[in-house]
């Protein structure tokens, strides 16, 4: 067997076994054919699954400073890219060979210490950058404003306040189809499936049911297959033109460019711990496999506690002493 036919094995097993998502399947396929591609140039011959066993440490260590150095150095008009990014990437990578390599022992017999004994890099926590309340309640009806057509109104109003009022990211949101709304209205839960086809239930609060429920009924095709969120052309709306139509209204109302649907996800949750919602609650809600994911947003809120502090704590000020 080549090394190219256990990479294929594995990522299927990744899809199918794992319920890993797409993005972090053609991730890791890249990153591991990049992998298999330095080890073809490294040795001189294509790799087979008996030479995965005995790929030394120091290769590995190589591969991951040819593509640092790969990264870092402007290529055919490609901006180089930073060094926080490239230590994410790098981590990516450390994880897509630890989990290849796990795969390897335990179903086609090939084993190899090695990858264990790399280390991750630490990288920069990226912090969620949310909307004020004001912009992140609105934006569903001043995204709605902007479109030429009712229907396109309405289905855009109603996903706008679905992603605020859910905390929905957009994938999760254009994946609905008719059917889930119609299943949600009595109870006032949505079921929503997220990364590795995780169910979750969301919460139908009010306002967010009611647009639903008006946009159900000028829907143009409301058979319970249909995607509740679709194109003026038919079938399941794009990500890129809920982000396009996000933009525009950003830029007309002056509002900084990390406005994106993803944000008004972290408007949600920030806004959710800002009027005391328990942390596991918000886990929850948002479907985040492991708290510190969602802990998060107790580091973004440092900033606005401090500013806090400062305003009225006696002894904030340098002036004021004891």
């Amino acid at each position: 067997m080549t090394a190219h036919e256990a990479l294929e094995q594995f990522l299927a097993w990744l899809s199918g076994e794992r319920g890993a998502s797409p993005r972090t399947v053609e991730a890791y396929r890249s990153d591991l054919a990049f992998f298999l591609g330095f080890l073809t140039n490294h040795h001189g011959q294509e790799p087979v699954l008996a030479s995965l066993g005995t790929v030394t440490l120091s290769d590995l260590r190589a591969w991951l400073a040819h593509e640092q150095a790969r990264a870092l150095t402007p290529q055919h008009g490609r901006a180089p890219t930073t060094r926080d990014k490239a230590a994410r990437t790098r981590a990516r990578r450390v994880s897509a060979l630890r989990s290849f390599y796990r795969f390897l022992a335990r179903h086609l017999g090939t084993e190899n210490p090695a990858p264990s004994l790399l280390t991750r890099p630490r990288a920069k926590v990226s912090l969620p950058r949310p909307l004020p309340k004001p912009e992140a309640a609105e934006a569903g009806a001043g995204i709605a404003s902007l479109e030429h057509n009712s229907m396109a109104q309405e289905r855009d109003k109603a996903l706008f306040l679905l992603l605020y009022g859910g905390g929905l990211r957009i994938s999760e949101a254009l994946n609905l189809n008719i059917r889930d709304l119609d299943a949600a209205l009595a109870p006032g839960f949505l079921r929503v499936t997220g990364k590795g086809n995780k169910e979750r239930l969301i919460p139908l609060i009010p306002r967010v049911a009611d647009a639903l429920k008006h946009w159900r009924q000028l829907h143009p095709s409301p058979a319970p297959d249909e995607p509740l969120f679709p194109g003026v052309r038919g079938g399941r709306l794009n990500p890129g033109v809920a982000q396009r139509a996000m933009r525009v209204w950003r830029r007309s109302e002056g509002l900084p460019e990390h406005a994106t649907p993803h944000a008004l996800r972290h408007s949600f949750a920030t806004h959710m711990m800002e009027g005391g919602a328990d942390l596991r609650a918000i886990q929850e809600l948002l479907g985040h496999a492991s708290l510190s994911t969602t802990q998060r947003y107790t580091l973004a809120d440092e900033a606005r506690l401090m500013e806090v502090w400062q305003n009225a704590h006696p002894r904030a000020t340098a002036g004021n002493k004891p």
